[in-house]
């Protein structure tokens, strides 16, 4: 199945947790459905990318990137490149890439969607990221690598995040079965 296949069919079944989510997720479908190439790049203006919240192995820190471009703090992940066969693959290979830390376990369920404009890549207004988020997990002792793409990759407490996170961190721990952090309350 190709990647394209694969996405239309995982989010036409995704069951997404609120009314908003689920227009996102119409979203998404009606333009897989529209533009054979909607999950590449290349696809202007709007395009799927994939990403993952990674977590500590005892669910406490958040790995975010630090993007060079963008000059913000963010989840991991990016592009759908040709040899991905699903989301999910797109969001681990991104994980893995950009944070340098082996044997993440990513969980093949959509945690979230986020549309954004991307002002840092050419014109602003011309770029859509569609973006498919899923939750992973690292290993004990993970130590993460600062790639190309960014200008630090560190461990953040999930109660002291440097960016707001919209509920995407209460709701990936919701999904791993973790318990929440008593600040949030």
């Amino acid at each position: 199945m190709s990647l394209h296949a694969e996405a239309l069919a995982l989010l036409q079944g995704w069951t997404a947790p609120d009314p908003g989510q689920d227009a996102l997720r119409r979203r998404y479908v009606d333009h897989l459905a529209a533009h054979p190439d909607g999950a590449e790049r290349g696809c202007r203006p709007d395009h799927l990318t994939a990403g993952a919240l990674v977590f500590s192995a005892d669910h406490s820190e958040v790995l975010l990137t630090l993007h060079a471009k963008a000059g913000r703090w963010f989840q991991l992940g990016g592009h759908c490149e040709p040899e991905d066969g699903s989301l999910p693959a797109a969001a681990l290979r991104e994980a893995t890439e950009e944070s340098g830390v082996a044997g993440l376990v990513l969980d093949p369920v959509p945690v979230h969607l986020d549309e954004h404009e991307v002002t840092f890549c050419g014109r602003p207004g011309l770029v859509h990221h569609l973006d498919v988020r899923f939750v992973a997990v690292a290993p004990p002792g993970a130590v993460p690598v600062v790639s190309a793409e960014s200008t630090d990759v560190r461990w953040w407490p999930i109660d002291a995040l440097p960016e707001p996170d919209d509920g995407l961190v209460a709701r990936s721990l919701e999904r791993l079965g973790a318990p929440q952090s008593t600040s949030d309350s």
